[in-house]
């Protein structure tokens, strides 16, 4: 008579959801099906007016949808005759300009560094802990540990986000639509920096048809004239999760760093 199964412990458990992680699963399904169209309960017709247009007009925290008027989306940053011409300028105007509000949670966080920077690192958003500076908690130290691998210094970077909040689920067709990626494109003019490194893959395709691949590893991003190289990898929160989003990020970086 053969013994019966060993039950799971939680180290098979936990064994079990790193081996996923390894793999890039990082969501939760279900199997039950979800009727995303169906037509809201009847009941809803019993609860107050007010408290249904109140819950209508509520957005949800951590969106990014785009801002409506009658002609379509608002300009992300208003029209572009208004974004500041100089770097210096740039910081306070974006913490204060109410046409940079794309959903999101916690305080706005300026940018950071120098003009001419040898690197620009471009993420997503600021960390969940960030309150009087950006990448002020894990994501801002594991950075750290990967500019001292490169050999660069901290004041010799710039760091830079895409929206001015926390904002766990960008919208990223909403952040296309608004035009997010031509404000990228010009703080990244105004930067002027040697290199740029962008932690996230979905924000290199906002910047649309000004990028270039020349050969198997060498990227660049054309913008009036002026071409930056770049290196791409996972964002930072995947990073800290991921050591081989971190093995990955660190063999791009040597590729497209040679010479």
């Amino acid at each position: 008579m053969t013994d019966p199964p060993r039950p799971p412990s939680h180290e098979d458990f936990a064994a079990a959801i790193d081996w996923w992680r390894e793999a890039g699963l990082d969501c939760d399904f279900a199997d039950d099906v979800t009727d995303w169209l169906a037509e809201p309960p009847s009941d809803r017709a019993q609860v107050p007016a007010a408290v249904a247009a109140q819950s209508v007009a509520t957005p949800v925290k951590g969106s990014a949808p785009p801002v409506e008027n009658a002609s379509g989306p608002t300009k992300f940053g208003g029209e572009e005759a208004g974004w500041p011409s100089e770097l210096f300028a740039f910081a306070e105007w974006w913490m204060r300009e109410p046409m940079l509000e794309s959903g999101g949670t916690g305080p706005r966080i300026a940018p950071r560094g120098p003009a001419k920077a040898e690197l620009m690192i471009v993420i997503a958003h600021p960390e969940e802990q960030d309150q009087d500076g950006l990448l002020s908690g894990a994501e801002g130290r594991l950075l750290t540990s990967f500019l001292r691998a490169a050999g660069i210094a901290p004041e010799r970077t710039y760091c830079a986000t895409l929206v001015p909040r926390f904002t766990p689920a960008p919208d990223w067709r909403a952040l296309a639509e608004i035009g997010a990626g031509q404000l990228l494109a010009h703080h990244i003019e105004l930067v002027a920096p040697e290199r740029i490194l962008f932690l996230g893959r979905n924000i290199p395709p906002l910047l649309g048809h000004d990028m270039a691949q020349e050969g198997k590893t060498l990227r660049r991003f054309n913008h009036k004239g002026r071409s930056f190289p770049y290196v791409e990898g996972q964002g930072l929160a995947w990073l800290l999760r991921s050591a081989a989003a971190r093995r990955d990020l660190w063999h791009s970086w040597l590729d497209g760093t040679d010479g």
